[in-house]
């Protein structure tokens, strides 16, 4: 039975080159380790045990550690880069009436402010975040220096 684990564990680290998200690695990894089980004991229910805990548990475990080291990184895409950015109010903020405007890197994009306060037109501003098709800001604070 060791030959078919070993089959299948080849099968898997083909498929795991073909592809980029080094998940399928961990399967043949613990069809090594039914392959390695094979030796000790003929009970093919054991073998599948072994592989399938193994698998479930290598891939959570190891899966943030290998993104480490391939350097895989959350980036912020779309609209969710604009969040901590600035810009400016090319059309009043009023929430009342649920109208307002800024531009951020280059683009226009509705808003509305964290508060029930009015932003007016040329007052900068940072995005707090996003509501649906809305940006969430509020005014940058200028402080005087003294």
């Amino acid at each position: 039975m060791w030959s078919l684990w070993l089959i299948a564990a080849g099968i898997f680290f083909i498929i795991e080159i073909a592809t980029v998200g080094f998940l399928i690695f961990w399967l043949g990894i613990g069809a090594l380790l039914a392959m390695i089980t094979s030796f000790i004991t003929s009970n093919i229910i054991a073998q599948t045990i072994v592989f399938v805990v193994s698998s479930c548990i290598l891939i959570p475990l190891t899966k943030p550690l290998a993104d480490k080291f391939t350097g895989k990184k959350s980036v912020p895409t779309n609209s969710y880069s604009l969040i901590n950015k600035h810009g400016i109010v090319t059309s009043d903020i009023n929430p009342i009436e649920g109208i307002g405007q800024v531009k951020v890197n280059g683009e226009i994009w509705s808003a509305k402010t964290d508060d029930e306060s009015i932003i007016t037109k040329g007052t900068e501003i940072e995005v707090l975040k996003i509501d649906g098709v809305k940006l969430i800001v509020s005014p940058i604070k200028v402080t005087s220096v003294q």
